[in-house]
């Protein structure tokens, strides 16, 4: 992965910067969600949206009547941009309190992918993240589906993951205070599923359990 003066923090470069294809992608793997910023003349946007990673390539999809899609169907340069929070870090002083993280920040250009098959193929991927298990129980996509939606590609190339983990790091003449420090951890993990009210009387899938 290319170290670029864009992807070199100007704090704890050396610490906590990491370029290999080891770290970056298991963290875009977890995560559901990124954020992609760009402009347009000379005002910025940012968009949250789900995302799959295929290889050293990054998919988001919406409907083709997107204004924030349309608007990435000719090459445009975004920064994308990926954070799992792990912990609140809580020191001894306020000043050194702070988040154990895994984060990746990519730096690239859209492409349109039009074709159907790669869209459908896209379908399947990103379900089965969001909702592992669930392609082949739900209902097929049609043909139409896969039309009315728009398919974008990013190249991961020039990217860096940042990872802070860790107890608190305190000043020394801290360190003997009798105040407490140590880790909250925050995890996101998926609780029992809700039915709605047709689906109350269906049996929980296997792949739900």
């Amino acid at each position: 992965m290319e170290r670029t003066p864009k992807t070199t923090p100007s704090r704890y470069a050396n610490q906590r910067m990491h370029y290999s294809e080891e770290v970056v992608y298991p963290i875009l793997d977890e995560a559901l969600f990124c954020t992609v910023s760009y402009t347009i003349n000379g005002e910025p946007f940012a968009i949250p949206t789900a995302f799959v990673r295929e290889e050293n390539k990054l998919y988001i999809h919406g409907s083709v009547g997107s204004h924030f899609l349309r608007q990435l169907m000719q090459r445009t340069k975004v920064c994308i941009s990926v954070m799992i929070t792990d912990d609140i870090v809580v020191a001894k002083s306020a000043f050194n309190h702070s988040i154990n993280y895994r984060s990746v920040i990519i730096f690239s250009e859209s492409e349109l992918i039009d074709d159907f098959e790669i869209k459908k193929d896209f379908f399947k991927k990103l379900t089965e993240k969001i909702v592992p298990g669930s392609w082949d129980y739900l209902r097929p996509m049609k043909d139409s589906e896969v039309a009315k939606t728009m398919l974008i590609k990013f190249e991961i190339n020039e990217a860096g993951a940042k990872v802070r983990q860790g107890m608190p790091i305190d000043e020394d003449e801290d360190n003997h205070l009798p105040i407490w420090s140590g880790l909250i951890p925050i995890p996101s993990k998926r609780l029992a599923p809700i039915a709605d009210e047709l689906s109350k009387d269906i049996p929980l899938p296997e792949h739900l359990k």
